[in-house]
């Protein structure tokens, strides 16, 4: 099948190098020439991933037009908040049959609406041919090619399934899923229950805090998925405490490290100007609460983390407030 990846970046490329390494040529799309051209010509992106050779089915190039057309699968790697602006630039060079693939973790801010749906509505395409990806798959590690399991979603399961053939090689598992909504929910606010975990960290907070904030994270994101459709065992699956694990666990994880300078007491200005990038989750953390406002769930996790990464609550603050919510029975719904 012939695939490209719009999205240089370690995810982007390690997803390129998955698709290689299952035996499936793969194009990828740089902003920079220099990237594009030592994916060529040295199979590796050392910018995101060191000296990781990539394959020897991996190219790239520079222009995003030209790598989609006639592409039987497209990936979209971009970031969630540029999403629309790149669909707009190849938008009439996609196939109208094309499987597109999204591997972004947000919701839109603008909007409030998530990857698959913003794909669908820029670019007029069947929704049945748009499937997600999320799990815990943190880049680097896939790139060692060590082993891990994801999932991937689409309304059809045979779109799912074109891409879990795609993808499926000795290192990586793709599990395949219809509950689109739970699947990217799961991934857009793990981004910000990592945040809070990594608040925790920079704070020398230990292990009894992060993990009550991972198990009421989870609760959160399922409260407010279940509000939206989704399906309970999708939360509970790769999609959901998999992912969830991953993210805040890991040293690897962006969320979670920018978490921890948010921690320590930096600005989200600060923290950006240190780690060169802002995390997904604080660009989503305010529409994931709106989200949470709109169908009329409580995310007291998101509206802490959100009200750090604005000002308006101070980073030592964000603990005690969480414990100091009235009191509950935790179960079913709670």
């Amino acid at each position: 099948m012939r695939t490209a990846v719009l999205g240089a970046g370690s995810w982007g490329t390690t997803f390129a190098k998955v698709i290689g390494d299952a035996g499936n040529p793969v194009t990828v799309w740089a902003r920079r020439e220099e990237v594009a051209r030592e994916i060529t010509e040295k199979g590796t992106n050392s910018a995101y991933l060191g000296d990781i050779p990539l394959g020897h089915g991996v190219s790239a190039q520079t222009d995003a037009a030209a790598a989609v057309a006639d592409s039987d699968v497209v990936v979209l790697a971009v970031p969630a908040q540029s999403l629309r602006d790149n669909l707009v630039a190849v938008a009439e060079s996609l196939p109208p049959d094309a499987v597109i693939v999204s591997l972004m973790k947000g919701i839109e801010r603008a909007t409030g609406k998530r990857m698959s749906e913003v794909i669908a509505e820029s670019t007029g395409h069947d929704p049945s041919r748009i499937a997600v990806v999320s799990g815990p798959n943190l880049a680097k590690e896939i790139a060692q090619e060590q082993p891990t399991a994801t999932v991937v979603a689409a309304p059809d399961v045979r779109t799912a399934e074109i891409v879990a053939e795609l993808t499926a090689n000795s290192y990586f598992r793709p599990y395949t899923n219809t509950d689109v909504v739970g699947v990217e929910l799961g991934g857009a606010v793990k981004n910000v229950i990592a945040l809070a975990v990594g608040m925790c960290d920079g704070q020398g907070l230990g292990d009894n805090s992060k993990a009550s904030i991972i198990t009421r994270g989870l609760a959160e994101t399922t409260r407010l998925a279940l509000a939206m459709g989704a399906e309970a065992h999708t939360l509970s699956g790769l999609a959901g405490l998999g992912d969830l694990v991953a993210t805040c666990a890991s040293p690897l994880s962006r969320n979670r490290s920018f978490g921890g300078l948010l921690g320590t007491g930096l600005s989200v200005g600060e923290a950006a100007a240190e780690t060169k990038q802002v995390a997904e989750g604080v660009k989503s953390a305010s529409a994931v609460l709106a989200l949470g406002e709109a169908n009329g769930v409580e995310l007291p996790i998101t509206q802490a983390v959100s009200a750090v990464i604005d000002g308006r609550l101070r980073v030592d603050e964000l603990g005690p407030l969480l414990l100091a919510r009235k009191r509950k029975h935790e179960g079913p719904g709670r």
